[in-house]
């Protein structure tokens, strides 16, 4: 089975009351950017996700998971 990067992009970012736009523009990409990621669409690089897992105050490892 092959492994997939899983991610609380959506659930962090509504507990905080961002919108993909705001998110989007606190780690300079753009909204489809952070779209693409939150739906498994897009695997980040490590640089956006140290960025995105800032910008929500969590770590990546709160943020990312390998799923099976």
């Amino acid at each position: 089975m092959a492994e997939r990067l899983a991610n609380r992009l959506k659930e962090l970012r509504g507990e905080l009351g961002l919108t993909q736009a705001e998110l989007a523009e606190r780690v300079g990409v753009t909204r489809k950017t952070v779209n693409t990621v939150e739906n498994g669409v897009f695997v980040p690089s490590a640089l956006l996700a140290l960025k995105l897992a800032r910008a929500l105050s969590v770590s990546v490892e709160t943020l990312f998971r390998i799923e099976e």
